[in-house]
């Protein structure tokens, strides 16, 4: 443990997905309180600057633009002086890659803190990773983090930026498509990062055609721009009418799309940490087992959300590579996901 001092200006590096950032919020909220009056920063990617910015709990936000602006040699070492120039005395890094790490040892940040892993370790202050045991969320495991500086904080309050300007481009798209304030309105991710947390897409269109027979309601598709194939293949297999909004919108926009929405159904991806910080309601199917990979560590953390996930045995996930054709995923009905639907709707 590194011995309690009044920091005053701390740097915590996320460097990954939406699901990770926004999971990383209630630690952020623990470093505002135990040091109210340092200057706190977080490093993200250019794909999630959306999520945080606005948050009450930071002072500013890096945007590290690893194949961009910032990628190859001479794009490290001008991060590294970026780093310098902000004279941080503590890094708290929750993604630990070869190249970050060695640029906050090269930025001269101390201390720097970690959990344990391969990637050039001996750059940071480490400890025991605990994360692949998989006994408790992602969200507490950011906090666990925090001890070895001894911080102590239990909150699971997850917090996303809202943006005025896509704000404002919801309010006139709801316009458009005559969608009421009092109308139902269902968002539908049928996405994922990996074909092994893919619901079948002909089953989302099952249930949109369910969803429209039981209740007046809009029903939009959301997802970044590699979801459009999946997109069209739920719409292909429904007469019903979508609003399909995948690829189309940015982060920040589908956020605002999310927090008017009645509730969201979606595969185990970041709209549904998404949904969980502007207080929508979330059905969440998640097929994955394996200590570190299930819904143990990365359920949506709102009060009513309910996780579909049967256990058919598993021990370990062979991800793309599945021998038995997703039958974790498959095992999930329809009617498994309508009945979810209805109780939180009726909670």
């Amino acid at each position: 443990m590194i011995k309690k001092r009044e920091f005053k200006n701390i740097l915590v590096v996320r460097t990954d997905r939406i699901g990770d950032v926004v999971l990383t919020t209630p630690a952020i909220e623990a470093l505002r309180k135990a040091y109210p009056k340092a200057r706190i920063t977080i490093l993200v990617n250019p794909e999630t600057k959306d999520i945080v910015v606005g948050n009450p709990f930071l002072d500013e936000v890096l945007v590290y633009d690893q194949h961009g602006k910032d990628k190859g040699f001479f794009g490290f070492w001008h991060f590294v002086f970026v780093l310098r120039r902000h004279k941080f005395d503590l890094a708290i890094n929750y993604h630990l890659k070869n190249r970050t790490n060695a640029m906050l040892f090269h930025a001269g940040i101390k201390p720097r803190i970690g959990f344990k892993n391969k990637k050039l370790n001996f750059f940071l202050t480490q400890y025991p990773d605990p994360r692949t045991d998989g006994t408790k969320h992602e969200a507490q495991y950011c906090l666990e983090l925090l001890k070895y500086i001894g911080v102590e904080f239990h909150d699971l309050n997850l917090c996303v930026g809202i943006d005025p300007e896509s704000e404002e481009w919801a309010d006139k798209l709801f316009l458009q498509k005559k969608i009421g304030p009092n109308d139902k309105v269902f968002a539908i991710h049928p996405g994922a990062s990996c074909i092994s947390k893919r619901w079948p897409p002909e089953r989302f269109a099952e249930v949109i055609e369910e969803l429209d027979k039981k209740y007046p309601a809009k029903i939009i598709l959301i997802g970044a721009g590699d979801n459009q194939l999946i997109a069209r293949e739920v719409l292909a297999s429904t007469n019903v009418s979508v609003i399909d909004l995948t690829g189309q919108t940015s982060i920040s926009q589908s956020v605002s799309i999310l927090k008017r929405s009645s509730l969201l159904i979606s595969n185990d991806s970041g709209p549904v940490h998404l949904a969980v910080g502007v207080h929508t309601s979330v059905v969440s199917i998640l097929g994955r087992n394996q200590p570190g990979l299930s819904q143990t560590r990365w359920r949506p953390l709102g009060k009513k959300d309910i996780v579909l996930h049967n256990n058919i045995g598993c021990k370990v996930c062979l991800a793309h590579e599945c021998k038995i054709n997703f039958k974790c995923l498959r095992s999930i009905s329809v009617s498994n996901v309508l009945a979810a639907t209805d109780e939180i709707l009726k909670s």
